[in-house]
């Protein structure tokens, strides 16, 4: 693997979720160029079948390679749970690759020494069971507890947040007895930051709420200062595109990512 430090991190998800990590990656590492995909022409992953879910990232993982990442991060979950080992065997020789999940598990390993860990994400992300099994093999003394909810990605998407049709579906999922007595609670889905105000004043701020953003930011870094990839030379030009422009993408990306963006249109599948 020959990489250089001037080369871009490639982000991809299945729409404007994957911003808040690129968004807490562009906060931590301010010299790094970054090239963002969002697959909104097949958004939501979370209920795709694996098949697709690894036939689209496989070819957003191509096209990041292409750009000439020397990162390809996965910053989805349904993608990360289901697509991770094909996309690192597919592209892992030629560039690094790093999904949402790992980084996130080994925080909880390092940080909770008792309880009750409860994990919130896609239909694809908590039917694989990701979370639960990765958790428990390293730390078989935490319960964790996981439910799906489908409705929320969707629902950011469209851009009900901070409304009233937002709170109602908030508390109508996380008012699931599965939910009950949790000490944290994984964002497992990299949309769900995007509400997790919401989220933190429905449990009162009395649970941790954990999003993959700051985590997988940290870990980006780690990574990069032990191959010693970190760009010393600012690269500002960021790049961003999507498979199919959506009405509310360019509200939202300027939302959360803090700054206008310009987004090119790349449907990988035309």
């Amino acid at each position: 693997m020959n990489l250089h430090p001037d080369q871009p991190i490639g982000i991809f998800d299945s729409g404007v979720g994957g911003l808040t990590v690129a968004h807490a990656i562009k906060q931590l590492l301010p010299n790094e160029k970054l090239i963002y995909f969002g697959d909104t022409a097949h958004l939501p992953y979370g209920d795709k079948s694996k098949d697709a879910i690894v036939h689209y990232s496989s070819d957003i993982g191509k096209f990041l390679l292409n750009k000439g990442c020397k990162v390809v991060l996965m910053a989805c979950n349904s993608a990360s749970a289901v697509a991770y080992k094909e996309i690192n065997k597919q592209v892992g020789e030629q560039t690094i690759v790093l999904n949402v999940i790992d980084p996130v598990v080994e925080y909880i390993a390092d940080n909770f020494k008792q309880g009750k860990i409860g994990v919130i994400g896609t239909k694809a992300t908590i039917n694989s069971g990701a979370y639960e099994y990765r958790i428990k093999e390293i730390r078989d003394d935490l319960k964790v507890v996981a439910l799906a909810t489908p409705l929320f990605v969707p629902m950011i998407e469209e851009g009900f947040i901070f409304d009233n049709i937002s709170n109602s579906i908030i508390q109508a999922y996380l008012s699931n007895e599965i939910l009950n007595k949790i000490n944290a609670l994984i964002l497992g889905c990299t949309h769900y930051p995007i509400i997790k105000n919401q989220i933190n004043k429905y449990f009162n701020f009395e649970v941790e709420i954990l999003d993959s953003s700051k985590i997988v930011a940290d870990k980006l870094k780690f990574l990069l200062q032990v191959e010693e990839l970190i760009n010393p030379q600012q690269q500002p030009e960021h790049e961003f595109y999507v498979s199919d422009y959506t009405q509310h993408f360019n509200k939202i990306a300027k939302m959360f990512f803090e700054e206008p963006i310009r987004l090119l249109k790349a449907n990988l599948w035309e």
